[in-house]
């Protein structure tokens, strides 16, 4: 029989959903030391490690569970701004928030409105939808809109992150959207594209996401717009430094929300109380924002590497120890969050750490945030509700707590029946 830890490091696991009762008795033991690393549970531990680069670094090791294959790869991921720690970290933070001025957010979050009540519409229509496909064009023209990408090249993004996050789930690992329409930058990127799909964290693995990196870059620097990432090169940002800042905000600023929004769906259709509750005071929205976040947990865990020996909670923690905070347990710590398995909107104790926390707080949170409250108002404002009409189809995956297909169908009046849960 599978210890806990074999459990929850399984991504097969994941295809039935998140093992909360196997991270519920790691959780009793707090920090959980096995051959090749030492796991966190509980909410303050997971804080602790997170807030104190200098102890546990992001940079050793990358922030990924397991390691980098070479050290020619781990040479490559340390570049990202993911993987970096200070000052390194606050040189590419700081850039980043100087491009991101309140003009160029402003202009989005006027755009995301319309854009979620645009793609919200269609489920109103007779017949079996798909939650996902519904949604997933929300975070990719917002992507779009931040690296001024043009907007018939926002398929690569999807298909990206999907190689990427889904490498583990072959349905996601050789995502290849119609290419119909895209720019030229985009057709000679794609030329380079691998085929088979290696190692996506290796400097070979994604030849055509750098490579429109680099072109994009080059654009933006010749020819600035607006955008985000126009504002970043205007502060002299090096192209090789582009590429993996782009690499990073492709992946993660599109997966968190893909799987968000979905989680967030089955979320008010397993607890149609709290759906009615949500449908009757819409003012409750931000807070049940937050509980979604908290509740559904996109990303599951992060990694660091401890620099010299310490100690978490009494566990002795050695200098190069692989030390995995679990973002999933942290979020349902009992001394933390009153009946933390229960989903409600109207919760207070909401101190989640889906958006990470310290140095690397999720930079892009503001826009999650605004693109979930967006799209989850729009789908409020429909004449009835969302309803259930199959069994959601559940990302293999470890890191990344994914939804693939989330059949929904339109009803009148209110839900009624609770089904699957999380």
């Amino acid at each position: 029989m599978a210890s806990d830890v074999e459990v929850i490091v399984d991504p097969d696991t994941y295809t039935r959903g998140v093992p909360h009762e196997s991270l519920a008795r790691l959780r009793a033991r707090d920090v959980v030391r096995t051959e090749d690393a030492v796991h966190v549970f509980r909410h303050a531990d997971v804080r602790a490690v997170l807030k104190n680069p200098g102890l546990f670094s992001s940079w050793r090791g990358g922030t990924q569970i397991r390691d980098p294959a070479t050290p020619e790869d781990l040479a490559y991921v340390r570049r990202m701004m993911l993987n970096t720690d200070p000052p390194d970290h606050t040189r590419l933070r700081g850039l980043l928030t100087k491009a991101f001025t309140p003009r160029a957010v402003a202009n989005l979050e006027a755009r995301i409105e319309r854009w979620a009540q645009d793609l919200v519409a269609p489920l109103a229509g007779a017949g079996v939808h798909d939650f996902t496909k519904a949604m997933a064009d929300l975070p990719l023209l917002t992507l779009a809109e931040v690296f001024g990408v043009p907007h018939q090249d926002r398929a690569l993004m999807f298909d990206w992150s999907n190689r990427v996050i889904g490498y583990q789930d072959d349905d996601y690992a050789h995502s290849n959207s119609d290419t119909t329409g895209m720019t030229d930058m985009a057709l000679k990127a794609l030329e380079l594209r691998p085929d088979p799909q290696p190692d996506p964290r290796s400097r070979g693995g994604m030849p055509d996401l750098l490579a429109y990196a680099h072109a994009l870059g080059e654009l933006k620097r010749r020819e600035p717009g607006d955008d985000v990432m126009s504002n970043l090169m205007r502060h002299d940002v090096a192209v090789e430094e582009f590429e993996t800042l782009f690499w990073l905000f492709s992946v993660a600023g599109n997966e968190t929300l893909r799987n968000g929004i979905p989680g967030g769906m089955i979320a008010l259709m397993s607890h149609p109380d709290q759906y009615e509750l949500l449908r009757r005071d819409p003012a409750l929205l931000p807070n049940a924002v937050e509980e979604v976040l908290r509740w559904w947990t996109p990303v599951m865990h992060f990694r660091r590497t401890a620099t010299r020996d310490t100690e978490l909670s009494g566990v002795p923690v050695r200098a190069g120890d692989r030390v995995v905070v679990w973002f999933s347990s942290a979020n349902r710590d009992e001394r933390v969050f009153t009946d933390p398995h229960r989903f409600a909107v109207r919760r207070r104790d909401v101190d989640h750490l889906s958006f990470g926390h310290g140095p690397h707080f999720c930079l892009g949170a503001h826009l999650a945030r605004v693109q979930l409250r967006a799209f989850f108002g729009a789908v409020l404002r429909l004449p009835g509700v969302l309803a259930p009409a199959g069994e959601p189809q559940r990302l293999r995956s470890n890191f990344q707590n994914g939804v693939k297909r989330l059949p929904v169908g339109h009803q009148l009046g209110s839900s009624s029946v609770k089904t699957w849960s999380d």
